[in-house]
């Protein structure tokens, strides 16, 4: 695709927003012309925006260290006039985040959101691209309804559920009936580090506001079915969520339980993640990792340090596959947060959008 979309970042300043910068610093299909942030960092140059609240390993990019920095809720027909599309990375009020997604929407610019103020509008399809990408088909009843041409909001679900919930699409001609799960979410997640959040070191926190609802419903929609214009959520299988904070920079990892209505073996667990029909196969995406599913054998593996970069941060790892006392199987599964789980999945989300044709 020789095409290149002009692409602008609300929320830039953030830490999610930092990431959507490293990440499409040299990417073949997009350019950043545009970022946005609060009337606190609005009318700065970029660097002096972020010049102590920078998170990232990698340096600025030098192409944004002088852009200017837009006001989100003032600067919408300016955006609007200098990008094909935006990333929303806002970190605000829910109710305003939408009016603000909807906004820019009715501009005519496609929203790639990774807020969750939208991710229960029934016509928004919440993608993850490998398990649900027919649910863009929504945007076309969406655009309809909003009376928009070509503008529309699509979202990407919560970064807890990353790990998890692409095992058991590859095993859901098994029919998974219960799952519980534990996911242990690194501070990242919270847009922290070590230095601003000195409690979490050498500690465990068994609460993250939200995010048991979040890994139990999300879900839900993503295997949900498009009847109408609208998705309706699946009712199985049910999820039992516990999420947990830990003292890891970056990596989800999830330990998972799983009752199914058939009974596989080991061995047709294994072989349907080994193959396992992507399908975003041929479509050549930059951001698209190959494989995506990875099986340890290992004892000790996946290693949150060792593997949540796997496949330039996109994979999921997976491990410890075994027998459990109480349901049938169990398994360990780990992703990138901030890659896989925030940025990175929008970018996905955003290439499969052009190569359908949805940011035309």
């Amino acid at each position: 695709m020789m095409k290149q979309y002009s692409v602008g970042i609300l929320g830039a300043t953030g830490t999610v927003g930092q990431r959507f910068i490293t990440l499409l610093e040299d990417h073949p299909w997009f350019e950043i012309t545009a970022v946005a942030a609060s009337s606190r960092s609005a009318g700065k140059p970029y660097e002096e925006a972020v010049q102590d609240r920078w998170a990232q390993k990698d340096p600025i990019p030098e192409a944004i260290k002088k852009l200017h920095v837009y006001e989100v809720e003032k600067d919408l027909k300016t955006i609007a006039d200098e990008c094909d599309f935006v990333f929303c990375a806002l970190s605000m009020d829910k109710a305003k985040t939408r009016e603000l997604e909807n906004s820019y929407a009715g501009l005519e610019l496609p929203v790639v959101s990774n807020n969750s103020a939208h991710r229960w509008t029934p016509d928004v399809p919440m993608i993850l691209p490998e398990v649900n990408p027919h649910h863009l088909d929504v945007i076309e009843a969406q655009r309809e309804k909003n009376d928009w041409r070509r503008g529309c909001i699509v979202v990407k679900p919560n970064c807890s559920i990353q790990s998890y919930v692409p095992v058991l699409e590859a095993w859901k001609s098994f029919q998974p009936e219960q799952v519980i799960v534990a996911t242990y979410q690194a501070i990242s997640g919270a847009g922290k580090t070590f230095e601003t959040w000195p409690e979490i070191v050498d500690n465990v926190i068994p609460y993250i506001g939200g995010e048991e609802g979040k890994s139990e419903q999300e879900p839900m929609k993503i295997w949900g079915t498009v009847e109408d214009g609208v998705i309706h959520a699946a009712e199985k299988p049910v999820i039992s969520a516990s999420c947990i904070r830990v003292p890891v920079v970056d990596g989800h990892m999830a330990v998972v339980h799983v009752d199914f209505e058939k009974d596989p073996t080991k061995a047709d667990l294994l072989e349907a993640l080994e193959k396992f029909e992507n399908p975003l196969a041929g479509l050549e995406l930059p951001s698209a990792p190959e494989p995506f599913l990875i099986y340890f054998e290992e004892d000790d593996r996946p290693q949150t340090g060792l593997d949540r970069d796997a496949g330039n941060g996109m994979a999921v790892t997976v491990g410890r596959l075994r027998e459990d006392t109480i349901l049938d199987w169990k398994f360990v599964a780990l992703s990138h947060n901030t890659v896989r789980g925030a940025a990175g999945g929008a970018v996905l989300t955003a290439e499969l959008m052009a190569k359908k044709g949805f940011l035309g």
